[in-house]
């Protein structure tokens, strides 16, 4: 059962990881062509997306979390018992984890875009003014 739970996180968290990326492609790209031009645009777009979709899957799925659910020799504790209601809080959790890790790294890719577009946005107006 923990192994079903397991690779279920998985899923929804690879599952969820996409729909934020496919939302957010286009934001990325014209972000990413103002700031390094049309031609490295491509790469760093690709390159941000796997660090979108490896941040999302690390943030939404937490082996170690799940341990509880694993009997430990030597302990006194039961592990705990997957029924339905856990099942649908765990993958809650995988849900909200994976898109909160994702909006995180958006966060802050944005504020260092919109810094950088700004600073570009300085410069062509002292070299216009010239």
């Amino acid at each position: 059962m923990f192994l079903w739970l397991l690779l279920s996180g998985f899923l929804v968290s690879v599952t969820c990881a996409l729909i934020v990326i496919f939302i957010f492609r286009s934001s990325l790209s014209k972000t990413l062509v103002r700031v390094v031009g049309e031609e490295l645009a491509g790469s760093w777009k690709k390159f941000i997306q796997f660090a979108l979709f490896v941040v999302g899957i690390s943030g939404g799925v937490k082996p170690w979390n799940m341990e509880r659910y694993l009997s430990q020799a030597g302990q006194d504790t039961k592990p705990l018992i997957l029924t339905q209601e856990r099942w649908v809080l765990e993958l809650y959790m995988v849900v909200i984890d994976t898109i909160v890790a994702m909006s995180w790294m958006l966060f802050v890719y944005f504020l260092f875009s919109l810094i950088t577009i700004g600073i570009i946005r300085i410069f062509e107006m002292k070299s216009g003014k010239q």
